[in-house]
């Protein structure tokens, strides 16, 4: 079975793919990579909770959404975890005085019309001429020949922001001076339009009073996000320091891993475990390590658990899930990952050269 090793996670790939829908990237690649992230961290953290005893207590949000057990133990153990700062009033000012472009009333208008049904232009374009001679029988007319509800209120249609009504009427509304009408029906696909711009209110900046409550939401949610990306990050650097710290079942359960390198260099059995496995599987392995252990002085275990070490600070997931694949099917999976370690790092690169020939 192909698996990946993500963040010191060994997931199945086909666990991954069955999470790609959820992460739209521009190119599969991206929403591999998103996915396999999403379930290591997921992993990671089901895994805190697990071992912090804690049990899941599904809420419900405004909507009536009942959280998943999964989802519930994520947010009990960042609310157990966590604890940003409440951020002060004075932080509060400073987010408002530094965003001068920022919390504006939006722009509104005022305005009224009289809908006429598309087949009647003729009509549309009479009624026009009639009201810019006669602007205030607009009321009237709307009430006793508008198509449209508004024909109850003298049609007005209230107090509107940009994006209120289809484009074609609102782009006329805006270029209009309060006040007046426009010179001729206006068609969109519900009729005709016969438009009167009542009013404009220019947008305005809001007094920091009236937004102190939202900006107080916004930096503590901020700060719950960046205290929520540290705590994962500092969960995710713990997993890459034993090598693979979890993997994930078939069925997305978490589980021990089958190879976890920080575990072994650890391992006070080492020297008695190592030694043997390496004159059993690989006696010229086995007789470079001992040579290489003895140059620097060291034991074999000391030495292995020195190049070991090294591998796992440096190594990227790519190095863990080859380590995996190669690992697969032997009877200890453990020892033949340490194995495979070994000999990338004690086998020199054969350096290739080029022959140019000199003109």
């Amino acid at each position: 079975m192909d698996v990946f090793v993500i963040d010191g996670v060994e997931i199945p790939e086909k666990l991954i793919r069955d999470e790609m829908p959820n992460h739209p990237a521009p190119t599969s690649a991206e929403a591999h990579k998103q996915a396999a992230h999403a379930l290591a961290v997921k992993a990671l953290l089901l895994n805190r909770a697990s071992a912090l005893g804690l049990e899941p207590a599904p809420e419900s949000d405004d909507s009536g959404r009942m959280e998943t057990a999964e989802e519930a133990l994520i947010r009990q153990l960042f609310a157990r975890e966590l604890s940003p700062a409440a951020p002060t009033e004075a932080e509060c000012r400073r987010f408002f005085d530094a965003r001068p472009q920022h919390f504006f009333t939006p722009e509104l208008y005022e305005a009224s019309h009289i809908l006429i049904q598309e087949s009647a232009r003729d009509v549309a374009f009479d009624l026009v001429k009639q009201l810019l001679g006669e602007p205030t029988a607009f009321e009237g007319l709307a009430r006793a020949l508008s198509q449209c509800p508004s024909a109850e209120v003298g049609g007005s249609l209230g107090q509107l922001q940009i994006g209120d009504l289809v484009a074609e009427v609102e782009e006329t509304l805006l270029s209009m001076p309060a006040g007046a009408i426009y010179l001729e029906p206006v068609a969109s696909r519900f009729g005709w339009h016969i438009l009167r711009l009542d009013r404009r209110v220019a947008r305005q900046r809001l007094p920091y009073e009236a937004v102190r409550d939202r900006i107080r939401m916004h930096l503590e949610s901020r700060a719950w996000i960046a205290a929520s990306a540290r705590y994962v990050e500092t969960l995710v650097e713990a997993a890459r320091s034993q090598g693979i710290a979890l993997r994930m079942g078939d069925a997305g359960e978490v589980e021990r891993p089958s190879l976890s390198l920080g575990a072994m260099i650890d391992d006070d059995t080492l020297a008695e475990r190592i030694a043997p496995w390496l004159a059993a599987v690989d006696p010229e392995l086995a007789d470079k390590v001992a040579a290489a252990a003895d140059l620097k002085g060291a034991s074999v275990a000391d030495f292995v658990r020195h190049e070991v070490r090294d591998f796992l600070d440096n190594a990227d997931d790519e190095s863990f899930t080859q380590l995996v694949s190669a690992a697969q099917g032997a009877e200890d999976p453990l020892l033949a990952s340490v194995t495979c370690v070994l000999k990338k790092r004690l086998t020199p690169v054969r350096k290739t050269f080029s022959l140019i020939r000199k003109a």
